[in-house]
């Protein structure tokens, strides 16, 4: 008999020993062979007490077990197939198939062609290149905030086209030419559509005021002052009440207007007298405006030679100079506007003298023909090409209103010589440029008739709707 400080020592029938030694192989058999690698091994507790639980439970608890972990391993095995990096292992190509072979890229403040060029994922020496080969794709140089620029790639990553659309008509590209690898320049533009345009309306304060209310752009504004700006002083000659009406093109691409064209016909009342004009193009493809009877309405120089600038001083023989303070002949007439305001030649002729002249600071004088010549002061600087002895035409811009010399302030100091003597330009009568030919008269009325009563039909319409 063992005494009471010796320990007992448990003993198990030798079935119950085998089963376990059983359960314990297939329990290393299965971990073993566990379907993936990469699920973390689990440890199985199976309480085993042989007393109460017999040799086919055990084993059914463990098939539960390992069925248990088959079913996590192909949920990992298959979440692993299906993420990204997966793919990725298994499919070399797909880094390849995420490059973008065409990318659109948008012009924003500060950015250059090279900028642009760099953000595609091109080396600089690739646009060097392209602009010493191909001196028309120095147009993709003259970036507009807010432009597009696409740039196209083949399978190597290498660019094979750039196209931007640089207008509502105009879209240029470069190609790479196959035989050559060489860029090609090309443009597209757009098929328009041109129809007629009517627009008609009243004076209130400014033309500007009035046009725009009227619908009409700030272009075809300018163009009417310029039509009827010989006759009509739009810086002072301007009353509440004075009416237009015009016919004009409008241009249009998939019906959709892009812009507008000439003024075709036209009438401005102004301190209730009515100039009217007639856009017509003769046989030797001269284009010029006519009043109803074919008398030009051209003159060999226009009225002012800035647009709608406000008149600050006048033609006098008496004024006081402003800086000089004394009475001072002021031989001539003074436009202020804002500083950098073109200026515009009065007429066709040649250039004298484009510099500094004392008191008048930056000047240009123009002769027109033996009689004529007009002096242009204080100007900040001169338009590009103007210098002595270039000629101009009448409108081309010459220069930018300034403040150089002896001025108070930015304005144009204008004069008008006749003879050598100065003369008022705001009175004095300009002479006409030629009327149409004899010979062309006949072909000018057929023209002219149908304008004109379009404007008559037109007026005519709106006075009914506005009588209803």
């Amino acid at each position: 008999m063992p005494t009471n400080n010796t320990p007992i020592q448990q003993s198990y029938p030798k079935r119950h020993l085998l089963a376990a030694s059983g359960i314990a192989a297939l329990l290393c058999l299965s971990l073993l062979v566990y379907p993936s690698r990469e699920v973390e091994a689990k440890k199985t507790f199976i309480n085993i007490e042989l007393e109460e639980q017999t040799a086919e439970q055990v084993t059914q608890a463990l098939t539960a077990e390992d069925s248990q972990l088959a079913v996590t391993a192909s949920e990992t095995d298959s979440a692993i197939i299906h993420s990204p990096q997966a793919q990725a292992d298994s499919n070399p190509d797909a880094e390849t198939h995420a490059f973008e072979y065409t990318k659109n890229l948008t012009v924003n403040k500060g950015d250059t062609l090279s900028v642009l060029f760099v953000k595609a994922g091109l080396d600089n020496a690739v646009l060097h290149k392209i602009l010493a080969t191909n001196k028309e794709a120095k147009r993709f140089t003259h970036l507009k905030i807010g432009q597009t620029l696409t740039f196209e790639f083949d399978e190597e990553q290498s660019l094979q086209a750039l196209s931007s659309k640089i207008s509502p008509l105009e879209t240029i590209y470069l190609e790479k030419q196959a035989e050559t690898n060489d860029f090609a320049f090309r443009k597209d533009v757009a098929a328009t559509q041109t129809s007629e345009k009517y627009a008609q309306g009243t004076v209130e304060g400014a033309l500007f005021s009035a046009t725009k209310k009227s619908g009409l752009p700030y272009s075809l504004a300018l163009d009417m002052a310029n039509i009827f700006g010989y006759d009509i002083d739009f810086a002072q000659d301007l009353r509440t009440g004075d009416e237009f009406e015009l016919v004009y093109e409008e241009k249009t691409v998939d019906g959709k207007t892009i812009g507008t064209g000439n003024i075709l016909s036209a009438r401005f009342t102004n301190r209730g007298k009515v100039y009217t004009a007639i856009r017509y193009t003769d046989k030797q493809g001269n284009t010029n405006y006519y009043d109803a009877d074919g008398a030009s309405l051209r003159k060999a120089f226009i009225r002012t030679p800035v647009d709608f600038a406000r008149i600050s001083s006048r033609f006098s023989n008496g004024r006081k100079h402003p800086i000089l303070n004394k009475i001072r002949a002021h031989k001539g007439v003074d436009y202020a506007a804002p500083r950098g305001t073109p200026i515009k030649a009065a007429g066709d002729g040649r250039v004298t003298l484009a510099g500094r002249k004392g008191g008048y600071g930056n000047t240009v004088v123009i002769k027109h023909g033996q009689r004529y010549q007009t002096l242009y002061a204080h100007m900040q600087g001169f338009a590009k090409g103007v210098r002595a002895g270039s000629t101009v035409k009448q409108g081309q811009i010459i220069g930018y209103i300034g403040t150089t010399g002896l001025s108070t302030g930015p304005h144009l100091h204008y004069e008008f010589q006749v003879n050598g003597v100065h003369v008022d330009p705001l009175s004095q009568k300009l002479p006409t440029a030629d009327p149409i030919h004899a010979s062309e008269k006949q072909r000018f009325f057929q023209q002219s008739k149908p304008l004109l009563a379009k404007l008559d039909q037109h007026k005519a319409t709106q006075l009914a709707l506005n009588a209803q």
